[in-house]
């Protein structure tokens, strides 16, 4: 039967005629309704006609509903079904990954948008679908942007009738309207019940989150404040905190807290999750109230009542945002932070880290403690501090690895994402490294090998003219719902080593598994076989959908495909990394079809494990280096915890790793051993082998190098390198240590101080000496010296001031005037030839005061006064000028009466200008 009395209740009803209209009109819309309203449970109904007027006149519409969570499409359908009176899989189903509950009669299926995204991968044009509502859109998650950009596609090309609606209670509604074409925002006000916030920061300064890390005083501090309001309101808590460790240390210092800890989290059984939506807590299933209704649900559980009779404290991740009620909740605990991907490219590494919640988030977990009754939140954070939160959380295509959204982007028919209608368009660096990966793998096709197409084609069809088409392997990939690394590692292992122990190992790479089960990748997955906790129950429900997987069929075939492509990691290219240049004689070892891949003891759980980690992530192949650190192909460092099993093994396949901000190494969280030839397989796209000449500790180093990217695995010294890359090693050490690693005598010096003068001053073809130049134009003054060079010695036998002359502009002629414009000396009064010095801004020509007697004016070069250096009989500085005439004036005098009686056996005449030059004393005068 269903339930009118609750329907008629929803706040978000009275938006439903405006939303109707909308959609008639426009055929998109943005619906805004608070925490609470009823959108997610009230709108599919309907919109799909199954809550009419009893008449019939309203027609029934295919309804798809997508969730961002899986524990949010269960509840929201099984919500939805009770108000219909009706078990999930009649009317109202769902589908998420390794569940489904959908019957002939379903009108309403509310998926994940994972699942959805692989659904219109299948069929775009979604036929027999008339509806489609993105859930909780602000959450900006990249699944829930590519749909809703390829479902504008949908509607732009192929169904207009198609009707898309973008619900949510706190989202960016003008961005999404723009997006929709300028679609109608409908607002739902509700009668909302008020949320009291309470403002209860730490009492100590704590240490702001890093990586993955949060202080344990913020967490003792949180603990401390479920207390306190377990002490001071009634109902249930439902306290936010970023991740399961998190969640479980919190749950230790609740120990005693006279209520009963329940966890809620991702990894939680789905049996678990339901429970505590229901308002009963264990592990049992239940087919309990779930939703987005501030209503008791089919168990009658309407207040802070559990099945032991108690209060209730719920420690939940973000899972419990949105779409979902927790029943019985009047108070929300948050402690402010949240987890977001992060994508380190130039070391090819991923990983969640800790962040401030964002305003959106925040209002969003507020809003939990208001759907049944009036509330109040705890934030675990200041009042000042709420203001300088960000107003939105991170979209993850800014920030995510987009290896995934390329390969989508690419099945769909655009790989440059140019077409597609997002939010925010994907970072170019980002895209272009996710690409570079797919090419790699086989998954598209490099942008050099893209045909010229046929007249008449479209730019879709020729991939927006950037290249990077989908291959038919690429698709394959895609259909497996994994991240394209991994589906990589099953499609090539799987004729490896069957097609079960490649699905149970990629089932362990495509949700890390708890560490407590420790790092060594094949005694996990021990763990796993034997294991009984939801980890492991999920790991097999993994298994066994991976394992029925038709695309693979087509790989396990064939033997000897494991060498079929690898990641570069960064998609930055080759990384043999010689700073002078190196002459590879032979590419990548084994490709597909090569059966290449022989392993010790391949039937080994080790073997095995090793082999598809390699494969997932080739980048990350580690050779030992001692002291329970590693070197990976990509470049980056790695280190093993203490105590790990893996710190003897001489090589590792790295699948999960993290690197801290301030290390200088990554943190090595998930490995497998190897052998060295796995390691040359799988990432055999890296391997090199060749003379690498560079310089190194001063000198010219030559070697012969067979390297596995940035690990060496052979070295033999070479007796007679190759010519050019000695001379490019040579170039590179002098650009390194200077130009002083040749022979400069004083005259070279000098030299190149004056043609840096007449550069500077005069122009024209007079060359610039300075290092850069003078280094970009070495085959125009060092040669046939550098050619012939072999060593550090060699240079420092190289006269730079001939080399030098090599660049006077010797065609125009003006070579010829070079001691004219820039005399080496100049001749004085006193007949000496004193030699300037052109090394600073202005010429300077140092020279006793007596032998200028009777100059009156400045001497110039090239038009400029140079700067007179007077020195005193003993040649010391007395006074220096860069206009003589007026020092003969006003200067002398001074100077004169300081040096008369310090050298009387010079002349001193009262008036220089008129006095005869000397170089003697006047006894010898």
């Amino acid at each position: 039967m269903i339930r009118d009395d609750i329907l008629g209740s929803l706040p978000v009803h009275t938006a439903v005629p405006a939303l109707e209209r909308a959609l008639d009109g426009h055929g998109c819309a943005v619906l805004c309704a608070p925490p609470g309203t009823g959108k997610t449970t009230l709108v599919p109904l309907v919109l799909a006609g199954l809550l009419g007027d009893g008449s019939g006149a309203r027609p029934v519409r295919r309804v798809i509903v997508a969730e961002p969570r899986r524990i949010a499409a269960r509840a929201a359908a099984r919500r939805m079904a009770w108000l219909l009176g009706e078990r999930v899989g009649e009317r109202v189903g769902f589908t998420v990954r390794g569940e489904r509950a959908v019957g002939r009669a379903t009108v309403v299926e509310v998926v994940t948008t994972g699942v959805l995204l692989q659904r219109l991968q299948r069929d775009q044009e979604l036929a027999g679908v008339d509806v489609v509502i993105l859930d909780e859109c602000h959450e900006r998650h990249l699944d829930a942007d590519t749909v809703a950009a390829f479902l504008l596609d949908v509607r732009a090309a192929l169904r207009p009738e198609l009707r898309l609606v973008a619900a949510s209670a706190t989202t960016d509604a003008a961005g999404w309207a723009r997006l929709l074409g300028d679609a109608p925002v409908v607002e739902a006000r509700g009668v909302s019940y008020p949320v009291e916030v309470v403002w209860a920061p730490p009492v100590k300064p704590v240490r702001p989150p890093h990586g993955m890390r949060v202080d344990p005083a913020l967490l003792t501090h949180v603990a401390s404040v479920v207390r306190r309001a377990l002490a001071e309101r009634d109902g249930d808590v439902l306290c936010f905190l970023p991740g399961v460790g998190e969640i479980g240390r919190v749950a230790g210092l609740l120990g005693d807290a006279g209520a009963e800890v329940l966890q809620v989290h991702g990894r939680a059984p789905a049996a678990v999750q339901d429970a505590v939506l229901a308002g009963s807590s264990g592990s049992s299933g239940s087919s309990g109230s779930s939703g987005s209704s501030g209503s008791s649900g089919p168990a009658g559980s309407t207040g802070s009542e559990g099945s032991s009779g108690g209060r209730r404290v719920v420690l939940a991740t973000a899972v419990a945002e949105s779409s979902l009620t927790v029943p019985g909740v009047r108070i929300v605990v948050d402690a402010g932070l949240a987890r977001e991907p992060r994508t380190d490219h130039a070391r090819g590494l991923s990983a969640l880290t800790t962040v401030r919640v964002s305003q959106a988030g925040a209002r969003q977990r507020a809003g939990r403690a208001g759907r049944e009754a009036p509330g109040v939140v705890y934030r675990c954070w200041t009042e000042a501090e709420d203001s300088r939160l960000a107003r939105f959380p991170s979209p993850e295509i800014k920030v995510a690895d987009l290896a995934a959204f390329a390969l989508q982007a690419a099945c769909w028919g655009d790989p440059s994402a140019a077409g597609l209608a997002l939010l925010d368009p994907p970072p170019a660096g980002a895209l272009a490294a996710a690409r570079s990966v797919l090419a790699a793998i086989g998954a598209v096709e490099p942008v050099e090998a893209v045909a010229v197409e046929a007249e008449g084609d479209t730019d879709r069809d020729r991939g927006a003219g950037g290249g990077g088409r989908v291959t038919e392997r690429g698709v394959r990939m895609a259909r497996l719902g994994l991240h394209p690394r991994l589906a990589r590692a099953l499609l090539d292992g799987a004729p490896e080593v069957g097609t079960r122990r490649a699905a149970e190992v990629v089932a362990l790479l495509s949700e890390e598994p708890p560490r407590s089960y420790g790092d060594d990748l094949a005694a996990v997955w021990r763990t796993a076989r034997r294991g009984e906790d939801g980890y492991a129950a999920r790991w097999r429900q993994e298994v066994r959908r991976l394992e029925r997987a038709p695309e693979l069929a087509s790989s396990t075939g064939s033997k000897g495909s494991v060498a079929s492509g690898s990641t570069s990691g960064s998609g930055s290219g080759s990384q043999s990394g010689s700073a002078s240049g190196s002459r590879a004689r032979s590419g990548s070892t084994a490709r597909s079809g090569s059966g290449s891949t022989s392993t010790s003891g391949a039937g080994s759980d080790d073997a095995v494990a090793g082999l598809i980690a390699a494969l997932a992530f080739p980048e990350r192949v580690a050779r030992a280096r001692g002291e329970g650190a590693c070197l990976m192909v990509s470049g980056t460092g790695g280190e093993l915890g203490e105590g790990s099993r893996l710190r003897g093994a001489p090589w590792l396949a790295v699948a999960v790793a993290d690197r801290p901000a301030s290390a200088a190494s990554a943190r090595v969280r998930l490995a497998a051993v190897i052998d060295e030839d796995t390691a040359r397989a799988a990432a055999g796209r890296l391997l090199v082998a060749g003379e690498e000449v560079r310089w190194e500790d001063g000198d010219v180093v030559a070697r012969e190098v067979e390297r596995l990217g940035a690990v060496e695995l052979s070295v033999r010294a070479l007796r007679a390198p190759d010519g050019p890359l000695v001379r490019a090693a040579l170039l590179d050490g002098l650009r390194r240590e200077g130009l002083g690693l040749l022979r400069w005598t004083r005259d070279a010096q000098g030299l190149r101080d004056r043609l840096d003068f007449l550069h500077r001053e005069v122009g024209g073809g007079w060359p610039d000496v300075s290092d850069a130049a003078l280094l970009a134009r070495a085959d125009d003054w060092l040669e046939p010296e550098l050619s012939r060079a072999r060593r550090r010695p060699d240079l420092g036998r190289l006269d730079a001031g001939q080399a030098l002359r090599r660049l006077l502009p010797w065609t125009t002629g003006e070579a010829a005037r070079l001691d004219e414009l820039a005399p080496e000396r100049i001749e004085v009064p006193s007949g000496s030839r004193v030699r300037v010095e052109y090394g600073g801004p202005q010429p300077v020509l140092a020279v006793k005061l007596q032998e200028l007697f009777g100059l009156r004016e400045t001497p110039e070069v090239a038009g400029v006064p140079v700067l007179v250096h007077l020195l005193s009989p003993a040649g010391r500085p007395a006074a220096v000028t860069a206009d003589l005439a007026s020092f003969w004036r006003e200067g002398y005098r001074a100077v004169r009466a300081e040096l008369r009686g310090r050298y009387p056996r010079h002349p001193w005449p009262e008036d220089p200008s008129t006095a005869v030059p000397t170089r003697r004393l006047n006894q010898r005068r």
